[in-house]
């Protein structure tokens, strides 16, 4: 937990094949130019940037089973972005993993589960990223990583890492849904996750919403709670560089408002932020904004 000043290893995990469009790779280098070391260490904490994973290239892969394209390649990175985060954890450290697009999640919590099983998930993304390779349209896998979490799935997807499933169901919350597609809305409503849709941010509140997540992902007690931020979730008038932007997101201060809350509710024991791609981006505005919402995460405040 961020109150007892962890040190924050800073993992870059430029991987882009679950997904179609080129520049996603560059994420973890935009953030970092952005200044997200930088303003860490200016909130107190020691930062060890652990540099990069190496990850394997569009450029000289196939893409395979249409179903589930690049799933090899997709395992084998999952498995090394593991070791490195189960390196961090194991150390008493706080891992923060710098995508890539979402289908790093994987090995995050991969590598988080192999030195503590019972996890609880925060997933902030404007879709819920709970399809199959049966229901998905499109094969990319970066919109299947919760069900491979939770065990569900192509079983290469579901077997990475050696763990499974690498979080519980019951304690999975995901905010920001506002683009479903149909048959993994079907799967969702079968589930025991629990969801809030941007109609539920118009309703509800920040506020609330994260008091009921707070409340899901410590019942019966947990062992680790990983937050994964996909930029996507914001609004594009405030993060345009992403992959998959969808009208209608949370606004700049929303965002910062659920980052804020989390601080202060002190239960995120790692963090990730994915689909920063700088090809698509306006002067580095979405990696700048990701920087400002980890900041939030690690306390940074208005008047401080």
């Amino acid at each position: 937990m961020l109150s007892s000043r962890p040190t924050i290893d800073v993992i870059g995990a430029p991987q882009d094949l679950g997904q179609e469009k080129r520049g996603v790779d560059m994420g973890p280098s935009a953030i970092r130019v952005a200044g997200l070391v930088e303003r860490l260490r200016g909130l107190g904490y020691e930062v060890a940037d652990q540099g990069d994973i190496h990850c394997c290239s569009m450029a000289t892969s196939e893409p395979g089973d249409r179903r589930a394209r690049y799933a090899e390649e997709v395992v084998h990175d999952a498995e090394a972005l593991a070791d490195q985060v189960e390196r961090s954890a194991r150390a008493g450290h706080f891992p923060m993993v710098l995508g890539g697009d979402h289908s790093v999640a994987i090995g995050t919590m991969g590598g988080l589960a192999r030195v503590q099983p019972r996890q609880a998930l925060i997933w902030v993304d404007a879709h819920p990223d709970f399809n199959t390779p049966e229901t998905s349209p499109s094969g990319n896998i970066h919109g299947m990583p919760v069900a491979a979490i939770l065990g569900q799935g192509d079983q290469r997807l579901v077997a990475a890492t050696g763990v499974n499933p690498k979080a519980l169901e019951t304690h999975t919350v995901l905010i920001a849904l506002r683009d479903v597609d149909r048959g993994e809305a079907e799967r969702l409503r079968r589930s025991r996750v629990r969801y809030f849709t941007m109609r539920d941010v118009d309703q509800m509140g920040i506020p609330r919403i994260v008091e009921e997540t707070v409340a899901v992902v410590t019942t019966d007690g947990v062992d680790r709670v990983h937050l994964s931020f996909d930029m996507d979730a914001v609004d594009p008038r405030h993060a345009p560089g992403t992959g998959t932007p969808v009208p209608g997101g949370m606004t700049y201060r929303e965002a910062h408002l659920l980052m804020e809350l989390l601080h202060d509710a002190d239960v995120v024991t790692s963090a990730e932020v994915v689909e920063v791609n700088p090809a698509l981006d306006t002067r580095n505005q979405t990696a700048q904004l990701a920087v400002e919402l980890m900041a939030s995460l690690c306390g940074k405040q208005i008047l401080a």
